[in-house]
C-alpha cells in the first residue's frame, strides 16, 4: 500500500493533470475585446443599438434567431406554423433554464411581448407586429395578429424572451425609461437563457461574462469568459490590439486597417454592413432650435433639403474619408436586398453645387442659414469625421454648420426627446426586408399605446400621408408582388421629398489577433458561441 506520502504525491500529479486537461487552451479561454462605445443598458428593450443588442443577445434568447447566414432557424420555439392569416402557432423548447434556475414556460413569452410594449419600450413597433400571445398550454403558445404580416417571424427574432418570475422578484416588470435616465435593476442586472451570464457590470469601463455551464444548445467555440472593455479612441484602440491588450476590435479605424492587416500576428476580416447612415432634419417646427435666421425652419421646404443633398461630394467621402469602405446609395435602405437591387431606387441625386445654389436661392436662403448638426461620435464608422466634413462641404453653400458630436449614450437621449434640429444617423441589423425600417422611420409618428413604435425614429418628425398610407399598406400587403409596387412607391416618394438624406451603406471591418476566429455577419453581430481562441503562437 502505498505511503501517505506516495498518495498525497499521487494526488498532486493527478490533480496537476486534471487541470491542465480541464484548463487546456481548446476548452478554457478568454476573450478580451474592444469597440468605441459601452453597451447603453442590459435592458434588453430599453435601446434598440446594435452593441446594445448584441452583448444583450449573449445572455438573452430570441424565440427565432439567424444563423451564421442570418438565415432564420429554431431558439427558444422548436416548431411553428401559420394557422390562418392573421394566426401562428409556436411551440417552446423543453427543458430550458434561465440563468437562475426558472424553467422557461408561456407565461414568460406572455410576459416579455407585453412588456416589450410598453412605452418606454425601444422594440414596441416589433411586438405591437406580432399581435396578442395566447398560451395554450406550458409550452405551446399562439399569436393572432391585429393584421396581415408578412414578416412576423422576423419580427418575433427582435424579441429578447425575460424571465416573468426574475422581473416580479426584482421589481423590473416595467421596461427602462432610458431617454429620461431612469435606473432600474434590469438596467444593470441580467437573467436570461443565452449561452453566456453576466460577472460583473461596470459602465464605460468593463464587462464581464462567463459560459453558461447549463446552457440548453450547442456551444461550437471554446471561450469560457468574455471581458468587454469600451475604448473611444480609434488610436487606443489600435494600439491595445497590436500590444495584446485586447484581443480583438469591432470597429477598428478604417485608416488603421492597412497597418493592422501587415502586422504580425494580426488579420482583418471584412464585409458589407446591413446598415445605411443618412442625415435627418426636422421638418415640424416653425423655428429651428438653434441658429438662423430666427421665427422660420429652412428643412420643411424640400428645395432646401435637396440642395443639402445635392452639395455632398460622396465620392470623396467615400474614398478620402472611409478609405472606400462604404457604398454610396440613394436608397434609404439598410440593405440593397430591400430596394430590390433597383439601379432606380438605388441611384442619388446628383453632386451639383450650382443646382445646389439655385435650389436655395429660389427657397429664399441665397444667403445661407445656420444650424446644429448632432452627431454621435462612437457608433458608426468615422461618425463624428462625417459630420465635420458635411460641415465643411455645406459651406460652399453659405452654410454656417456647428457639429455637436457627442458618445451615444447622449446622442441617442438627446435625439429621442426630439431635441434637434439635424442629425446624423444608421439603421440597419439582420432584417434585409424594408419594413426593417419602413414603419420605424417613414411613418408619421403615432400616439401613445397601440401606435406606440409607429413613426418611432422620424426623430425629424415629418408628415407626410401619402407615404404613411403606402408604407401602412406595404406591412399588411400578403401578395409578394403588390407588395413589392407598394414599396417601390413609397421608395420614390421618400426620395422625392428627401425627408432624409441617404449617405451610404457602411463596410464593417473587424480586426483580430491571428489566434482568434470569429464569423463575420453583415448584421455586425459578434456571435460568442462561434468564436474560438487558440493557443497564441509563440
Amino acid at each position: 500500500m502505498p505511503s501517505p506520502t506516495r498518495r498525497r504525491l499521487q494526488f498532486a500529479a493527478w490533480l496537476a493533470l486534471a487541470l491542465s486537461f480541464s484548463l487546456s487552451p481548446a476548452q478554457a479561454q478568454t476573450l478580451r475585446w474592444a469597440s468605441a462605445g459601452d453597451p447603453l443598458t442590459l435592458d434588453p428593450y430599453a435601446q434598440n443599438e446594435t452593441l446594445t443588442n448584441t452583448i444583450n443577445g449573449q445572455i438573452y434568447e430570441f424565440l427565432v434567431t439567424r444563423d451564421k447566414q442570418l438565415k432564420l432557424v429554431p431558439q427558444l420555439a422548436t416548431e411553428w406554423k401559420q394557422t390562418g392569416p392573421q394566426k401562428w402557432l409556436l411551440k417552446l423548447r423543453p427543458g430550458v433554464k434561465f440563468h437562475d434556475g426558472r424553467p422557461l414556460s408561456a407565461d414568460d413569452v406572455l410576459f416579455s411581448i407585453q412588456r416589450a410594449r410598453q412605452p418606454s419600450s425601444q422594440i414596441a413597433m416589433y411586438a405591437n407586429a406580432v399581435g396578442e400571445p395566447r398560451k395554450l398550454a406550458d409550452l405551446t403558445v399562439e399569436f393572432s395578429l391585429p393584421q396581415v404580416n408578412p414578416i412576423f417571424l422576423q419580427h418575433l427574432s427582435t424579441i429578447y424572451v425575460m424571465s416573468r418570475g426574475w422581473a416580479e422578484a426584482h421589481k423590473a416588470t416595467k421596461t427602462q425609461d432610458f431617454a429620461n435616465k431612469e435606473e432600474s435593476y434590469a438596467a444593470f442586472h441580467a437573467n436570461g437563457t443565452g449561452p453566456f451570464m453576466l460577472v460583473s457590470r461596470a459602465p464605460d469601463s468593463k464587462t464581464v461574462f462567463k459560459r453558461n455551464p447549463n446552457y440548453w444548445g450547442q456551444i461550437e467555440g471554446n471561450l469560457q469568459e468574455v471581458i468587454y472593455t469600451p475604448i473611444k479612441s480609434e488610436a487606443t484602440r489600435t494600439a491595445a490590439l497590436i500590444s495584446g491588450e485586447v484581443d480583438f476590435v469591432l470597429d477598428p479605424a478604417p485608416r488603421d486597417l492597412a497597418r493592422l492587416a501587415q502586422s504580425s500576428g494580426l488579420k482583418i476580416i471584412t464585409g458589407p454592413e446591413n446598415r445605411i447612415i443618412f442625415i435627418g432634419l426636422d421638418q415640424a417646427r416653425d423655428e429651428l432650435l438653434s441658429g438662423s435666421p430666427k421665427g422660420k425652419n429652412p428643412f420643411k421646404d424640400v428645395r432646401v433639403r435637396r440642395a443639402l443633398y445635392q452639395a455632398i461630394d460622396i465620392e470623396t467621402i467615400k474614398t478620402r474619408l472611409m478609405d472606400g469602405q462604404a457604398a454610396p446609395t440613394g436608397a434609404v435602405m439598410p440593405s440593397p436586398l430591400g430596394s430590390f437591387n433597383d439601379p432606380a431606387l438605388e441611384s442619388r441625386l446628383s453632386f451639383d453645387l450650382a443646382a445646389a445654389k439655385k435650389l436655395l436661392s429660389e427657397a429664399g436662403y441665397a444667403s445661407g442659414f445656420a444650424f446644429t448638426l448632432d452627431c454621435p461620435n462612437n457608433r458608426y464608422v468615422n461618425d463624428e469625421r462625417i459630420c465635420m466634413t458635411l460641415a465643411s462641404q455645406w459651406a460652399k453653400l453659405g452654410l454656417k454648420v456647428k457639429v455637436n458630436a457627442q458618445p451615444k449614450s447622449l446622442f441617442f437621449n438627446k435625439i429621442e426627446k426630439l431635441d434637434t434640429s439635424a442629425y446624423l444617423f444608421g439603421w440597419g441589423g439582420a432584417i434585409t426586408d424594408a419594413e426593417s425600417i419602413f414603419t420605424s422611420h417613414f411613418r408619421n409618428r403615432g400616439d401613445k399605446g397601440v401606435d406606440k413604435g409607429i413613426g418611432e425614429y422620424n426623430r425629424g418628425n415629418f408628415k407626410d400621408d401619402e407615404l404613411d398610407a403606402l408604407v401602412a399598406a406595404s406591412s399588411r400587403e400578403p401578395d409578394e408582388v403588390k407588395r413589392q409596387q407598394l414599396i417601390k412607391q413609397a421608395l420614390k416618394r421618400m426620395a422625392e421629398q428627401v425627408h432624409y438624406i441617404p449617405l451610404h451603406r457602411q463596410y464593417i471591418p473587424w480586426a483580430a489577433r491571428s489566434n482568434v476566429t470569429v464569423v463575420h455577419r453583415p448584421d455586425n453581430w459578434l456571435e460568442w458561441r462561434w468564436i474560438t481562441v487558440a493557443p497564441a503562437p509563440k
